[in-house]
């Protein structure tokens, strides 16, 4: 098992920073992995809302932890559901360091009377621990993990009554969740349960992003951006980010978006809507978090209490028995799904004369091409979730990196896959049949 600071560098830098680059010296020490995040009092409220959370070292002698070290930074993300109208909002909450303060304070939101307020948590690090005066965990209905054993990168508060709402609003007409539409393939847009898509540790993280300024963090903004024109942009790693900025610009899609209540008349992408979304749209098979996912183990062992805790966070059925959770499973339906769809759609993933800007890598320092990020970050979860010896069949794609570690081109196999798929032909349906999508929706009600 690759330990996590190996995995965020190699598999998914989704960060999109922009000039100036951030970075926080520590006496040529590697930054501390594990921070903590003091969440405010009612965090729930719009007060709470626009109170800044704190990173702070969760051990401080193994370091200092800075928001603005794109290594540690940590990244916060509310859905307000109004349950009279069935509309969703988005709110930004930001983060600074301990003590800090903002460039700007942040936007005080107006909320419905009644709002479902939830709470998602992304981090660039290890492990994020949330930390809040006595009762504000309990009370917002926060979940770190389980019995201490922390998920890593990602937590929520009170998402599962969010999403409960959002289902009621949709069978009563209220919430009516957008098509996919049509990628430039012929093929439906992705989704985050896609397994064109997912990695070894998929609904992680959150497509957030924050600007660092020369007097500190502020929320992104319009007004921010006029009031700080050179700031940076930090973002967050993620599955989200992966689908609603890099694939959907390259496949022509549309992602789903809704009002930003920091930024007036702005609309922003969000983790519950692209959950919301693929847990009504996405054909079977659907990919669900995999016993195999080191966020949803504990001390690299199976562990389904915390996989189905993982999964309510993020509006996925329980996983009550061991088959609804097969890692095996997991790494077929990516096998038999993934690399054919990258071959596909590789020019579509490459930049061109025609089209110059699209198929950008998401991070030139781990791969050149959307299509050679895609392929490395397939090896990567085929490796991490040992599907090699769980299927019996190598790796289909091979790499070719550089001196630099970044990978330059890619060659995908397919007569492997096909060989493959001719011989476990009896056992596609029922896989299929056991990552139905409907009865995975409706195991979400």
């Amino acid at each position: 098992m690759l330990h996590r600071s190996v995995i965020v560098r190699y598999l998914c830098a989704i960060l999109f920073v922009v000039a100036p680059r951030i970075t926080i010296a520590q006496n040529g020490a590697a930054p501390n992995p594990n921070c903590t995040l003091i969440v405010p009092a009612n965090p729930l409220s719009a007060e709470g809302l626009a109170t800044p959370y704190q990173l702070v070292a969760t051990d401080p002698t193994g370091g200092d932890c800075h928001e603005t070290d794109k290594a540690q930074a940590a990244f916060v993300q509310a859905g307000v559901f109004d349950a009279a109208s069935g509309e969703i909002a988005i709110y930004n909450p930001l983060v600074v360091d301990q003590g800090a303060t903002p460039a700007m304070p942040p936007v005080v939101p107006t909320l419905p009377a009644n709002a479902i307020v939830a709470l998602w948590f992304g981090y660039n690090g290890d492990t994020l621990t949330l930390q809040g005066a006595d009762g504000v965990l309990a009370g917002a209905g926060c979940v770190n993990g389980i019995d201490g054993a922390n998920f890593g990168q990602f937590a929520y508060c009170n998402a599962p009554a969010f999403f409960r709402a959002a289902h009621r609003a949709i069978r009563e007409g209220k919430l009516t969740i957008p098509p996919l539409g049509v990628a430039a393939d012929g093929r439906p847009c992705p989704t985050v349960r896609s397994f064109f898509v997912v990695d070894q540790d998929q609904s992680d993280n959150l497509p957030t992003t924050y600007l660092v300024t020369s007097n500190g963090l502020a929320q992104r903004t319009q007004a921010n951006l006029v009031l700080f024109p050179t700031a940076a942009t930090l973002g967050n790693p993620s599955d989200n980010r992966l689908v609603d900025v890099a694939l959907d610009g390259a496949l022509g899609c549309t992602p789903w978006r809704a009002p930003d209540l920091a930024d007036p008349g702005q609309m922003i992408q969000a983790l519950p809507l692209n959950e919301l979304q693929a847990r009504a749209l996405q054909s079977s098979p659907v990919a669900l978090v995999p016993a195999g996912d080191p966020m949803s183990q504990t001390k690299g062992r199976s562990d389904l209490v915390k996989v189905s805790a993982y999964r309510r966070g993020v509006d996925q059925p329980p996983a009550h028995y061991p088959f609804q959770a097969d890692t095996a499973r997991y790494c077929r339906h990516m096998l038999r799904i993934a690399p054919a769809r990258m071959l596909q759609d590789q020019s579509l993933l490459m930049p061109d004369a025609t089209h110059p800007t699209r198929g950008l890598s998401p991070d030139t320092t781990v791969a050149n091409s959307l299509f050679t990020f895609m392929a490395q970050r397939f090896v990567a979860s085929y490796n991490i979730l040992g599907c090699a010896n769980r299927v019996h069949i190598p790796d289909p794609i091979s790499l070719t990196v550089d001196a630099q570690g970044v990978t330059t081109a890619a060659t995908i196999d397919l007569s492997v896959v096909r060989r493959w798929r001719q011989s476990s032909a009896s056992s596609e349906q029922q896989d299929n049949d056991a990552d139905d999508a409907r009865g995975a929706a409706a195991a979400t009600e």
